[in-house]
């Protein structure tokens, strides 16, 4: 998929090969075969181009890494918890990307009381979603 999501455009198995024998030795059956595993999943479409297909990814590398996300968290038995743990694994620049995602999500400024959750957090319980708490 990595390939896949880098060149933003349908990808012949030949390309995706050339391109990953800059790094090592893989064999045409082992990429054909794992696009067309990705295609069965649904991760990427494909369409006929001569004797071959085009591959393109179905969704962007951050939809996807957003769905593993969503889903890992809506299967475990304390969602919270998990979230608090997460953050405190999430470095400063994490932390900001993070503020600045649910600032968008959340839309332009409503008048309510929504404020920095993060930062909230961080006054209410320093050191557990601020990742220097001693390390």
């Amino acid at each position: 998929m990595t390939r896949v999501w880098k060149w933003n455009r349908p990808v012949t198995v030949r390309e995706v090969l050339e391109d990953l024998q800059r790094e090592r030795s893989i064999a045409y059956t082992t990429v054909m075969t794992v696009l067309d595993n990705l295609h069965q999943k649904g991760w990427v479409r494909r369409e006929a181009e001569g004797r071959a297909y085009r591959y393109e990814a179905v969704s962007t590398r951050a939809a996807y890494a957003a769905a593993l996300m969503n889903d890992a968290w809506s299967h475990s038995d304390n969602p919270a918890a998990a979230l608090v743990a997460f953050f405190g694994m999430m470095s400063d620049e994490q932390r900001r990307a993070l503020r600045d995602a649910v600032r968008i999500a959340q839309g332009p400024e409503t008048g309510d009381e929504t404020g920095d959750t993060l930062s909230d957090t961080r006054a209410e319980n320093p050191g557990s979603a601020q990742g220097d708490g001693g390390r």
